[in-house]
């Protein structure tokens, strides 16, 4: 029982650090990508979009 305590409490300490120091996810307003949105040209037929600067 005593040669585990030494591995185990790596183990451990592993397992916090990743707990601990993994990803962090962004709150919604904090992305910079508009995802709840489509693009101007999304939803379109491709070459049949607006003729803008023609």
């Amino acid at each position: 029982m005593h040669s585990l305590k030494k591995p185990l409490l790596l183990l451990i300490l592993a397992a916090f650090g990743a707990f601990f120091g993994g990803c962090e996810t962004r709150r919604q307003k904090d992305t910079a990508i508009p995802w709840s949105r489509p693009a101007g040209w999304e939803g379109q037929i491709p070459g049949m979009g607006q003729q803008t600067g023609r």
